[in-house]
């Protein structure tokens, strides 16, 4: 999508070398992104490992099942980038990066309980494997480990952050699923409820990069709220796939059918006459299931410049972290993480 955005624009010649190599930096895959901490990444992973061990054959049997399906590990990466960029990467580093991997992954286990789905990232869920009443226990499993490594070794600065952030979580979560009965969300709601589900999550992954390496107030502030910024730039990106703005196999209209009110979807409401917006209202709150009324909605959202809205906003997000990020000093730290937040805006899935 930023390709589309800069070929709109002539640019002098003298300038076009400058574009093209920040052209090709948005093109890193993860690999190239992850150089500086490459070394501390792989520990990671056996460190992580480690904290989730347990005398009990069941447990680690499933928590090896759940490190084996890991993801892109997007999460550790940006903790360890800000550590870099804010001083120099430790073992506080490592604990505060497997803390917010441990409760992250617990909400994760227990979120797939209470949707009761069956699938994540294309594996089998914990709950369908092995069902509910263990998955529930796992996740809180989890969660204690992530709370006793804290607590011993005194990293209490560090569980304030991620606990912060759990329960924004929840209020997010709760928040719209509260808005999804009634269908009255507006833009403000809307920014409060990623800003809590999605953004508090990336901000705790920066501040506890920052705060593991220091106790400069005003370094760990900004990269909190530089992790925000990106949080919300992502999820309105997230957002956008609900409409089938990219050919990436993923099924649309998913959040229409959960009565999700997002971004595009407001503003299109927003800016059209009261009988539109009583039928599109109708379809959302009624005929969710109907395939037919789903593409209707997308359609109307298309037509009444509800993406290209959405874009704006999320451009404007990212720019904003971007100016935050440039506070600090350069290094290779800080061109990976640059480059990382790119990679949450480009990605296709």
């Amino acid at each position: 999508m930023f390709d589309e955005q800069y070929e709109e624009i002539p640019l002098p010649k003298n300038e076009r070398v400058l574009f093209l190599r920040h052209h090709s930096l948005m093109k890193k895959d993860l690999k190239q992104i992850q150089v500086p901490v490459e070394a501390e990444m792989a520990q990671f992973e056996h460190k992580f490992r480690d904290f989730m061990k347990s005398k009990v054959k069941l447990l680690d049997h499933i928590t090896n099942y759940i490190v084996k399906r890991k993801g892109k590990q997007m999460r550790p990466m940006f903790v360890f980038l800000t550590a870099g960029v804010c001083g120099e990467i430790n073992e506080s580093t490592h604990r505060g990066a497997a803390l917010i991997e441990l409760l992250h992954t617990a909400t994760l286990v227990h979120d797939d309980v209470v949707d009761d789905a069956n699938y994540r990232r294309g594996f089998f869920s914990i709950n369908a494997l092995w069902k509910n009443k263990i998955a529930v226990l796992v996740g809180d499993y989890l969660l204690s480990r992530g709370l006793l490594l804290s607590v011993d070794h005194g990293d209490f600065h560090l569980l304030r952050i991620v606990s912060n952030a759990v329960k924004e979580m929840s209020e997010g979560e709760l928040l719209q699923s509260y808005k999804a009965r009634k269908l009255d969300v507006d833009e403000e709601v809307y920014y409060d409820i990623i800003r809590k589900k999605t953004a508090s999550l990336i901000a705790s992954c920066c501040s506890v990069g920052a705060s593991s390496v220091g106790n400069d107030a005003t370094a760990i502030e900004k990269m909190r709220l530089f992790g925000e910024k990106v949080g919300m730039a992502f999820q309105i990106k997230d957002d956008l796939f609900d409409f089938g703005e990219d050919e990436i196999g993923k099924p649309v209209g998913i959040d229409i059918k959960e009565k999700k009110m997002t971004l595009p979807l407001i503003y299109a409401l927003r800016n059209s006459d009261w009988l539109t917006k009583k039928k599109i209202i109708y379809l959302i709150r009624n005929r969710s299931e109907d395939k037919k009324a789903v593409n209707e909605v997308i359609d109307f959202v298309k037509k009444s410049g509800g993406l290209d809205y959405a874009k704006e906003k999320m451009n404007g997000f990212y720019q904003e972290a971007l100016s935050i990020l440039n506070d600090f000093s350069d290094s290779e730290y800080k061109t990976s993480l640059r480059d990382l937040v790119s990679y949450t805006i480009e990605r296709k899935k």
